[in-house]
């Protein structure tokens, strides 16, 4: 799997990712994104297929500038089906602990298939403080 995101450049590899402790966490190379494989798959017709990415303080991460998307960008998802498209519908940045309150809701698997992107946001010289969260419709 690969994930595109023109509008940001971003062209990176997809591997599967699972939970530690009830987090996410993303593959070690930071240029590399992670599918959450308790979620959706990308292109199914119900649930949140999850992909999760580093951001990097210094720069180098796929999701580094996640939180500049807006509605009505593009993002695709290549299988070995085929290229899946979305369109990006909202982005939301989420304190740490108000994302853990709507984590139920942002990785829900009973919605219409979506896409759901997250990454860490807030550098403050020690700890990201917060988690972008774009949430994209299937388009083709």
């Amino acid at each position: 799997m690969r994930l595109s995101i023109p509008r940001l450049r971003v062209s990176a590899a997809v591997q599967g990712i699972s939970t530690r402790q009830g987090a996410l966490t993303p593959p070690s190379n930071p240029r590399k994104v992670g599918w959450w494989n308790g979620g959706a798959l990308p292109g199914a017709r119900r649930g949140s297929a999850v992909i999760a990415g580093h951001t990097v303080h210094a720069g180098g991460g796929a999701f580094d500038n996640l939180e500049q998307l807006q509605p009505g960008d593009a993002v695709g998802v290549s299988t070995a089906r085929g290229q899946l498209g979305y369109r990006v519908t909202s982005v939301t940045t989420y304190r740490k602990q108000s994302f853990a309150r709507n984590a139920t809701r942002i990785l829900d698997q009973s919605v219409p298939g979506r896409l759901v992107l997250i990454t860490c946001e807030d550098w403050n010289g020690k700890v990201y403080l917060s988690n972008a969260v774009v949430i994209a419709q299937r388009t083709s």
